[in-house]
């Protein structure tokens, strides 16, 4: 009755369209390779349909009416949702990459099990809307609790997807979550990528590079990514340039370029000082 949205007047039963719905949204605003999830209710309705009670609106119902009440109410369970599309691991000069696929999804199920301090069982399982040879139950004991998998062939072509794009869900309530879970924060408000191309001594890592830069760049600094590594006449003998992206963004703002700038200035300082790497010209 009276839904928020005219194009959504059901309650939903798996958070799986939604998701879906927003992977497709993004992919359509230039996002290619996507990892999306979310936590919320869904509604499962009871097998036979309970009477629900019309109290009388001028005292407090009878603890008899309430449990009828509580008895005509849906199950109400809190859900936990992934969806994975296009690239896992980015193609690079290190390599060309890998897609996304079943496996990614079982092992984002797994991870919220080991989060609880449950180990997930999985066996083989057919539901829609995953494909029928590439989906699996996710179990405690012999309870099943979820399904994670690829998408069927005809879902992901009816939304655009690409191949292989895959999801999981799991009921949260059946499985005994701990105050130890971790809580990720996500910012709401757009990044600023920067392009730095530093040259050091081929004997630092870029791993140790990488450490310096996010630790100079402070808490601005989002992700450090190596896209390019070149060697040659042009950075001298023994010397190597490793070209990263810096993402820079602010959780409660939109981020001004001066800000973003500065902090990049403060992590290449940084890699100057532990590394004595400088700028590529």
């Amino acid at each position: 009755m009276n839904p928020l949205d005219a194009e959504r007047g059901e309650l939903a039963t798996t958070l799986l369209p939604g998701l879906l719905e927003t992977l497709v949204r993004n992919r359509s605003r230039g996002a290619s390779d996507l990892a999306l999830y979310h936590i919320g209710q869904v509604v499962l309705p009871h097998a036979e349909a309970k009477p629900m009670p019309d109290p009388d609106v001028t005292g407090r119902p009878s603890d008899a009416e309430l449990a009828r009440i509580e008895a005509a109410l849906p199950a109400q369970p809190l859900h936990a949702a992934a969806v994975l599309a296009g690239e896992r691991e980015q193609r690079g000069w290190w390599g060309p990459g890998r897609a996304a696929g079943w496996a990614d999804a079982v092992q984002a199920a797994r991870l919220a099990g080991q989060a609880a301090g449950v180990e997930l069982r999985v066996t083989a399982a057919t539901l829609a809307p995953f494909h029928p040879g590439r989906c699996a139950a996710l179990r405690v004991g012999d309870w099943i609790i979820g399904h994670a998998g690829e998408l069927h062939p005809k879902v992901v072509e009816a939304l655009g997807l690409p191949e292989r794009t895959c999801a999981m869900e799991l009921d949260l309530d059946a499985i005994p979550l701990s105050d130890r879970r971790p809580a990720p924060r996500v910012s709401p408000y757009p990044p600023i990528a920067v392009d730095v191309a530093l040259v050091a001594d081929a004997a630092v890592p870029a791993a140790d590079l990488a450490d310096t830069l996010h630790d100079g760049g402070g808490d601005l600094l989002e992700d450090v990514r190596l896209f390019d590594v070149y060697t040659g006449e042009q950075v001298g003998e023994g010397r190597r340039s490793l070209a990263f992206t810096l993402r820079f963004r602010a959780p409660d703002r939109t981020l001004t370029s001066e800000e973003a700038n500065a902090a990049r200035d403060a992590a290449v300082a940084m890699a100057a000082e532990r590394h004595e790497a400088v700028l590529r010209g």
